[in-house]
């Protein structure tokens, strides 16, 4: 019998993230049948609803996993969202969504420059972007909440439902269709891959790896934009800070999902599941009402905790 599919160990992660998923379901389930003698959970509408929310996060995280595949990480989430948010409520009519996404790929290719091009670390250069982003929003704003409103694409796409099911939820399986096809059948997907397992090695090998890491940014940075025009059509209004709970649940999801912190490896169906485990971990803390200050404390100690099992990891094959 071939097992080499269930114990290889890039699939491992993504087992255990489904086992994580269908045990908090049981979890919920079983509370809210003791507490309120019903079980939401397990109810399409509902279900519908938490991916519908979980659709912003998805996108996120897609983008996410594409610089973490590099070994490199993107801090400017937060903000890049927000400024692509505003920006689109800003210019509104037909030319609001082009303006969110063109945010999103300035800076992304700002990003992907100065770590490829200047060699600054990520973590290092993408939270000073982050921070200017912020500054820059600030001053669009004066300081105040905008008073801009989404347009009617923007709602149609985050909060309507075609045939019951929500629309964000067809965006999402369309970026999720392009990065998983990016990823397993393209030349490029195949030149993230081998730039994350071993730069140096990449590049003597003939890939251009400064490009792939620019491209790789570019495409971080456009799925932030895209999840904050989604976001701000769904609140109908963009606002400041809008993009900060995204960041730490959207690495979560792809560490979780089994992509490889240091790069090189991962599926992209890891990070789907990782960005479902953490749809469901948020209802039920939200129906157990469990406050914000729990949610982070959770999401960092999952974080450390597989980034000790990946150094361990590494150690041991070193």
């Amino acid at each position: 019998m071939n097992t080499q599919f269930s114990v290889s160990p890039e699939n491992k992660p993504i087992f255990i993230a489904l086992g994580f998923t269908l045990v908090i379901i049981l979890i919920g389930t079983g509370y809210t049948l003791i507490t309120q003698g019903a079980a939401p959970m397990l109810m399409p509408s509902y279900l519908a609803q938490q991916l519908q929310i979980g659709a912003f996060l998805g996108v996120c995280a897609a983008g996410m996993m594409m610089v973490i595949l590099l070994g490199h990480i993107d801090l400017s989430i937060p903000w890049t969202l927000t400024a692509a948010a505003m920006m689109a409520t800003t210019v509104g009519g037909p030319w609001a969504i082009p303006a969110g996404l063109a945010v999103g790929l300035i800076v992304g290719l700002f990003n992907g420059l100065g770590v490829s091009v200047l060699r600054i670390p990520s973590m290092i250069f993408t939270l000073g972007v982050d921070t200017a982003l912020r500054g820059l929003m600030v001053a669009h704003t004066g300081g105040f909440a905008p008073q801009t409103e989404a347009t009617p694409l923007m709602r149609f796409l985050a909060a309507d439902r075609v045939l019951g099911i929500p629309v964000a939820l067809f965006v999402w399986a369309g970026v999720s269709i392009a990065i998983a096809g990016l990823l397993s059948r393209t030349g490029f997907g195949k030149a993230v891959y081998a730039t994350g397992a071993k730069e140096s090695a990449a590049f003597l090998s003939g890939i251009r790896t400064k490009w792939v890491i620019v491209g790789a940014f570019m495409i971080s940075s456009l799925c932030a934009a895209t999840a904050g025009i989604l976001l701000a059509g769904y609140s109908a209004k963009a606002y400041q800070g809008m993009g900060n709970p995204y960041l730490l649940p959207a690495i979560a999801a792809v560490v979780l999902g089994g992509t490889h912190i240091l790069g090189g490896r991962g599926r992209y169906i890891g990070t789907l599941i990782g960005v479902i485990l953490i749809v469901v971990l948020n209802s039920v803390l939200s129906i157990m009402q469990m406050p914000e200050a729990v949610r982070q404390i959770i999401y960092g100690t999952v974080i450390i905790g597989m980034l000790l099992v990946y150094g361990r990891e590494t150690t041991s094959r070193n």
